[in-house]
């Protein structure tokens, strides 16, 4: 996050646990006033599968010019649409926003100029992308799926 005299136009909290709030919130406001919800794509977040609606948010809400806020975006999305949050991410990051994201997905921290932070119970210090644990897990997994079930399941 970059402290100045410039002021963010726009910016957005989102907890992956709470996100089925905030589109039941989004619906109970547009009964009340027309139009709320082409902010969100026209369509009721809830209409939508929960990986859709979510880019639905980014894509329709976030304005650019923002700082948001994003809680294990991940959660709602399979790795195809991990890479469309990514260039969504790219769209608004080159509209000035800033984003701070906590994830565990190894795919979203290879953004390009992401600054990876671990925090651990010896504090918080920055890390490499290929010295973080999801990164190494993954690799391990995926280089031999087979050694690591033996492993894990005992077979």
């Amino acid at each position: 996050v970059c402290k100045g005299v410039r002021r963010h136009r726009d910016g957005f909290f989102l907890r992956a646990e709470s996100f089925y709030n905030v589109a039941s919130n989004i619906d109970a406001l547009e009964r009340e006033s027309f139009g709320l919800l082409e902010s969100y794509g026209g369509r009721s977040l809830h209409a939508q599968s929960h990986g859709e609606s979510f880019l639905s948010l980014v894509e329709n809400r976030f304005g650019g010019d923002g700082l948001y806020i994003l809680d294990e975006p991940e959660a709602a999305l399979s790795p195809q649409g991990l890479m469309r949050l990514m260039v969504d991410l790219h769209t608004l990051v080159q509209a000035r926003s800033q984003f701070l994201i906590s994830t565990h997905s190894p795919i979203l921290m290879t953004f390009p100029g992401a600054e990876i932070f671990s925090l651990t119970a010896d504090g918080i210090r920055p890390v490499p992308y290929t010295e973080t644990e999801h990164y190494q897990i993954t690799k391990q997994f995926l280089q031999a799926p087979e050694r690591m079930l033996k492993h894990l399941l005992g077979d």
